[in-house]
């Protein structure tokens, strides 16, 4: 059987939603045919930069536009904001070449280079001096909920953020299972989409009665508690192999080590803003090896999304 897993219909549609987004988007005259630009090694043309994200929160694109200002000009490329409507819209994306650079999360990647995306992780973000790589998956519920620990959601309605997300599904399915629950039998299964709505609609505690997600979503709101928390492989910012080599080499090099105070040194606006100085402190190398507990615990759980 090929390696590249079986994509569903829907799947096929939101890539084909975004492929067609990308068409018409181009400017007349410089339209190029899928064929021709994977022909060039670049997802789009010689001149761009296709930079794709995981859809976490409202403030995506916010929170990397200085980083993406920065590589815009470092290279003299047009950087390209590619927000897929989810994380397997992301994954298709990677797969099909349509991609230059991207942040992932760490599920993300380790699916995507399973089903055949031809991507190098570099580097990822930390967000305050002297960090590791990695965040926490935080178990949360409303702030004057009963529920004490993980083994209290048996029943409950719990929020998760996407099938294919690290801290949102894979790493709270894996603590489910240590706490005897069955994500699929024993509890009532909510997807959000996004780190912030989870949050909310744990902290309204209608529609979930408890929930999973990032630390640093969570720490943005007082509606919740968190009961639990587990550290994950920091979100890799990735390279496509199919760039030309000297290009590949540069934007690894641009991304692999890159301070907040060589953004700002730059000019870059924005890149001093509380917004930005939230997300973004530095970044620090990673390489494949790394992702190697999240490959562990898909075998562990024996997860469908890591099929």
């Amino acid at each position: 059987m090929s390696t590249r897993t079986k994509i569903s219909a829907l799947t096929l549609a939101l890539l084909a939603t975004v492929s067609l987004a990308a068409c018409s988007a181009t400017p007349a005259g410089n339209a190029q045919t899928p064929d021709a630009a994977a022909a060039t090694g670049f997802a789009k043309d010689a001149n761009t930069l296709v930079f794709g994200v995981v859809p976490d929160s409202v403030d995506t694109e916010t929170n990397y536009q200085p980083l993406m200002d920065y590589l815009a000009k470092a290279t003299g490329k047009t950087v390209e904001y590619h927000e897929s409507t989810d994380y397997a819209a992301l994954i298709e994306a990677s797969i099909a070449g349509k991609i230059d650079v991207a942040s992932f999360s760490g599920f993300t990647y380790v699916t995507a280079a399973k089903n055949g995306a031809k991507i190098t992780p570099v580097s990822s973000i930390v967000t305050s001096e002297g960090q590791e790589p990695g965040y926490f998956s935080q178990a949360i519920v409303p702030a004057d909920s009963d529920i004490k620990t993980i083994a209290d959601m048996k029943g409950k309605k719990v929020c998760f953020v996407d099938p294919s997300s690290t801290s949102g599904y894979l790493f709270p399915s894996y603590n489910l299972g240590k706490a005897g629950i069955n994500v699929d039998t024993d509890i009532e299964k909510v997807f959000a989409g996004k780190h912030d709505v989870s949050v909310a609609k744990v902290g309204e505690g209608k529609e979930c009665e408890a929930g999973f997600a990032e630390d640093s979503e969570v720490a943005k709101s007082d509606k919740v508690k968190v009961i639990d928390q587990t550290m994950v492989p920091g979100a890799p910012i990735v390279v496509s192999d199919n760039l030309p080599e000297e290009l590949r080499t540069e934007v690894a090099g641009l991304m692999k080590e890159l301070t907040i105070d060589e953004i700002a040194a730059a000019g870059i606006k924005g890149a001093d803003s509380e917004g930005f100085k939230a997300v973004f402190f530095e970044t620090k190398p990673v390489d494949d090896a790394y992702y190697n507990t999240i490959r562990d615990i898909c075998k562990s759980t024996n997860a469908s999304q890591c099929q």
